[in-house]
């Protein structure tokens, strides 16, 4: 019982890895350079979105032995996992690219150096993590590095929001001005937090921890506690960003300007603390996602694959891995944008979200994955808001892209 416990408050805390990273950072600072604290609410909605998928991706995950790319293979056929297989893949490139680009910026604010130079560097040792650990280190090692990034909690704390503002800021409402612009930093919002590759990776590490049904309620609550710590440092750019860079009308279209929200508080250490924070945030979910890349080939095709397997004996999870990373430095290496990459990137994952999330609400109800633990109405009334929700944003926010991107 004393793994167990130890296991979750891990799980709660290095969840913080999984969700604060390139595209929460961004668009969270984005948010609240140009609207204040009015988009609190979009990151606690999108929070919500992501804790109840993955519980349902970690149950089905416990109760049918299966990850959620294998479940969608044997429920709905390889023909329709060909095509979430090649949209999360291409995400996952796209993504992966942006988050080795931040880490390499992240060393350019701390060494001067351009960060085209440590773009090599940085993809070599996130694939030398990959090649020599476990599940647990990547998991738990990189995880609780990633509490670097509770910074952002402690500067928007130091800085001292008013509570009123705070609580209204959870509140949707429409603002008087650039109201395309709100809507889809909202909806981008909601592209960097609810990925596919989280839940996936989620189903993956529930099958690598070999999770068993009595301990379901271990799953939930690191699905929930975990998310919603991971929203709290989200919402700690928003308002750090909110209080220093609004004030000074600076929209973040940099990292290193998005830096500056550290100045008040770090003072000269500004820069590094920042620094640290993006790079290992960005460091971490550049792992995990060519992690993913490698579990969702090796189970779609039916190779043998797991982080704990000695790499000869998944010889075919590892070339999986290693050519999802490989193409993701090529793509930084070209030299675009990571800030913009990231963007593009956030509002392509909502384009395929309906695809990610229409299968929970078969999977979720059939006793052939989940058993007896299949969802109830209320479960399934939530799935089904979800589903229109997510069908509707797929069909705006390219348009919003275009007019307000």
């Amino acid at each position: 019982m004393t793994t167990i416990l130890v296991d979750l408050l891990l799980g709660i805390v290095t969840s913080i890895g999984s969700f604060v990273e390139v595209g929460s950072i961004s668009t969270a600072a984005k948010a609240g350079s140009e609207f204040g604290f009015d988009l609190l609410w979009a990151i606690a909605g999108a929070a919500f979105m992501l804790a109840l998928l993955t519980e349902m991706s970690g149950r089905l995950a416990v109760m049918s032995k299966r990850t959620l790319a294998e479940a969608v293979r044997e429920r709905f056929g390889i023909h329709f996992q060909s095509i979430s297989l090649s949209a999360e893949l291409v995400l996952d490139v796209l993504l992966l690219s942006a988050q080795i680009g931040g880490a390499a910026i992240a060393i350019k604010l701390l060494t001067g150096i351009g960060f085209q130079w440590w773009i090599l560097p940085v993809g070599f040792a996130v694939w030398l993590v990959l090649f020599t650990c476990g599940f647990g280190i990547i998991e738990n090692g990189i995880g609780l590095l990633g509490l670097v990034t509770l910074s952002f909690v402690y500067a928007a704390f130091q800085l001292g929001p008013e509570p009123g503002a705070l609580a209204a800021g959870l509140v949707p409402a429409m603002p008087d001005h650039d109201r395309v612009r709100y809507a889809f930093l909202a909806v981008s919002i909601l592209g960097a937090t609810v990925t596919p590759h989280v839940l996936n990776f989620y189903s993956s590490g529930t099958i690598e921890e070999k999770l068993p049904e009595k301990y379901l309620w271990v799953n939930t609550t690191t699905s929930y506690l975990g998310t919603c710590f991971g929203a709290v440092v989200s919402m700690g750019v928003l308002v750090a960003s909110a209080l220093t860079l609004g004030p000074l009308h600076i929209t973040v279209d940099s990292y290193e300007q998005a830096a500056l929200m550290f100045a008040p508080v770090f003072g000269r250490w500004a820069v590094t603390v920042f620094a640290l924070s993006l790079g290992i945030g960005c460091f971490g979910a550049a792992v995990e996602m060519a992690l993913n890349g490698g579990y969702v080939m090796a189970q779609v095709f039916g190779w043998s694959w797991g982080a704990e397997q000695p790499r000869r004996d998944a010889a075919r999870f590892t070339s999986a891995f290693t050519f999802v990373l490989v193409v993701s430095v090529a793509l930084a290496l070209v030299g675009f944008d990571p800030l913009q990459v990231t963007m593009i990137s956030v509002a392509l994952t909502v384009v395929i979200l309906p695809i990610v999330v229409l299968p929970f609400l078969v999977l979720m109800n059939d006793p052939k994955f989940v058993q007896q633990h299949t969802s109830g109405r209320a479960g399934n009334l939530l799935l089904a808001a979800l589903t229109v929700l997510a069908a509707l944003l797929a069909i705006v926010v390219i348009p919003l892209q275009v007019l307000g991107g």
